[in-house]
């Protein structure tokens, strides 16, 4: 179903409690302050508030966000180092598709540490493809070994998650907020994902995604902050006529979450270009 087009006018500001995230399609909806575990309608009125001051020299998250755009987009800043959230609302959710993959391996590798095993070079093979080049065709059994679902639920609880919803045998359709996706970065980036003996080889992996999953925030960044900065996307047009992109980035002290989908008419690089032009508008010098 095509939807209408949307000027979407979005005011990131500081979240009370740690975090704000998601977005309307709806135009001219901007960001109000909310408590971390608070959901807020899609159909609810957010009111403007006092933008804060700039977390730092690489990004200004208080800077309004501007898109022109046909269908739903959202985003969200996570600065690690004050523990604040910035972002737009409501906290919607859209399917991860690929990105999910960051955490799959995260899971699996935390979990064989954690039962004092060490991984066979074909599954370390086989985990790096599915980072780097987003291979598919083993993700599911490892997420099976995860425990399908309850993997999805042990992300939940281990990285704090607020929005997240899991479905059984799919790990492509786990329901994601947009500050939940910068939640998640962040778990990965502070070790609590993957567990202290692999988070760096993950990371590692996540800064050396290649080909067609190479796209969105890292195209904005700096060339040297693009060196240091791990990602995961995800990328699919699903049957109900829409393409779905999800966007992962985490940097030093920092990490972003984007989220989209619209009619598939439009193709993959528009929704690519929806998370490179927030992560652009976001920067302190753009």
């Amino acid at each position: 179903m095509r939807r209408p087009l949307a000027v979407l006018t979005l005011l990131a500001a500081l979240a009370t409690a740690g975090c704000s995230g998601g977005a309307t399609p709806k135009a001219a909806t901007r960001q109000v302050p909310a408590a971390a575990d608070t959901f807020e309608s899609p159909d609810a009125a957010p009111s403007e508030i006092p933008s804060a001051a700039p977390s730092g020299p690489l990004f200004t998250p208080t800077q309004t966000v501007t898109m022109n755009v046909k269908g739903f987009w959202s985003w969200a800043y996570y600065d690690h180092k004050t523990d604040q959230m910035y972002g737009s609302t409501p906290y919607t959710t859209s399917d991860t598709a690929s990105m999910a993959k960051a955490w799959v391996a995260a899971d699996w590798l935390r979990r064989q540490a954690e039962s004092g095993k060490q991984p066979s070079s074909t599954a370390m093979a086989e985990l790096s493809r599915m980072i780097r080049d987003s291979e598919t065709i083993n993700t599911f059994k490892y997420h099976v070994q995860n425990g399908n679902l309850t993997s999805i639920k042990r992300m939940i609880t281990v990285c704090g998650l607020t929005e997240t919803k899991g479905t059984q045998n799919s790990w492509s359709l786990t329901q994601m907020s947009a500050r939940d996706v910068a939640r998640l970065a962040k778990c990965i980036g502070d070790g609590r994902a993957a567990g202290p003996k692999w988070t760096g080889w993950l990371l590692n992996e996540m800064r050396s995604v290649r080909g067609p999953g190479r796209f969105g925030p890292i195209e904005a960044l700096p060339a040297d902050v693009q060196k240091t900065t791990a990602i995961k996307n995800g990328w699919l047009a699903r049957d109900d006529g829409q393409w779905h992109i999800a966007c992962m980035a985490v940097g030093d002290g920092w990490s972003l979450g984007i989220m989209a989908h619209y009619p598939s008419s439009l193709g993959k690089d528009y929704g690519a270009k929806t998370c490179r032009e927030v992560t652009k508008q976001l920067l302190t010098q753009h």
